[in-house]
């Protein structure tokens, strides 16, 4: 492998940018000290150079990977390119340059340094859209179903298809506010789109009352003598409780609340 070259790649943040950095590397014959995003400001006073993303380099770079390292290998370069791993985009071009020196190979070689922490990511990645796939709730907004969530990673592409099994005839839409992007799903039809904000109107008493519901469900089913906050917070991170029905305790009106208390009796008994 070329020694780290004293240039930074500075791409546009896509995918097919990125793949466009992997081929100025081997085009270049260097191997750049760090790739950035276009968030990232001028950090050093080493070279730039400015990756322009080319639909057909990226094809080329695209192709290259199944073709020589395996079709496992691409799925996980695409898993780890959504990752919340710092500086990701050096950490996966590496892994690549050992790729197409071992062949499908490198995904066994598990004490390789390049390997490992892309597994790392990836595993963390895959954890998250598990969890969440149990974590989401829902709200409905004049028919479609909604939902916010804040993961680390940029989990929507791999929860898309649990969601569209589970909800095959409703209209829905998961939005994540931490990378400004939306699930959008109408029966049969799903996308992925950039979406900076979401303003939702004010729910429905029949909204209320649902949560309201879930709220006393999930206290009667608790066995109080059994309480361990700390098993919960491993269990359930509380970094997801902002987005989870049954953490927000918010007043609700007492036009919503009718009924709750005969069903509470009931889950009780």
């Amino acid at each position: 492998m070329p020694a780290a070259a004293d240039v930074i790649y500075r791409y546009d943040g896509s995918f097919d940018g990125f793949l466009c950095c992997v081929f100025a590397s081997y085009e270049h014959k260097e191997v750049p000290v760090q790739i950035c995003g276009p968030e990232d400001g001028q950090l050093s006073l080493l070279f730039m150079r400015e990756i322009i993303t080319d639909p057909l380099k990226a094809q080329r770079v695209w192709n290259s990977v199944p073709q020589k390292i395996g079709k496992e290998a691409l799925a996980f370069i695409q898993k780890a390119f959504c990752s919340c791993m710092e500086q990701k985009e050096m950490a996966i071009l590496l892994f690549l340059r050992v790729g197409y020196h071992y062949g499908p190979a490198v995904m066994s070689r598990l004490a390789d340094q390049h390997v490992h922490r892309l597994l790392k990511a990836v595993q963390h990645l895959e954890n998250e859209s598990h969890l969440l796939c149990g974590f989401i709730r829902f709200a409905s907004y004049n028919k479609v179903l909604v939902a916010r969530i804040g993961p680390k990673n940029y989990i929507l592409p791999f929860i898309a298809e649990h969601f569209q099994q589970r909800y095959p005839e409703e209209c829905f839409l998961i939005y994540d506010e931490i990378h400004k992007m939306a699930l959008i799903y109408q029966p049969y039809k799903i996308s992925v789109a950039a979406m900076d904000r979401i303003k939702l109107p004010d729910p429905d008493e029949s909204e209320l009352y649902c949560r309201k519901l879930w709220q006393v469900f999930y206290d009667a089913v608790e066995i109080q003598s059994r309480h361990n906050p700390k098993c919960r917070r491993n269990m359930m991170p509380k970094r997801y409780w902002p987005y989870m029905t049954e953490f927000d305790r918010r007043p609700v009106p007492p036009a919503a609340t009718g009924g709750t208390t005969a069903i509470q009796s009931l889950l009780l008994s």
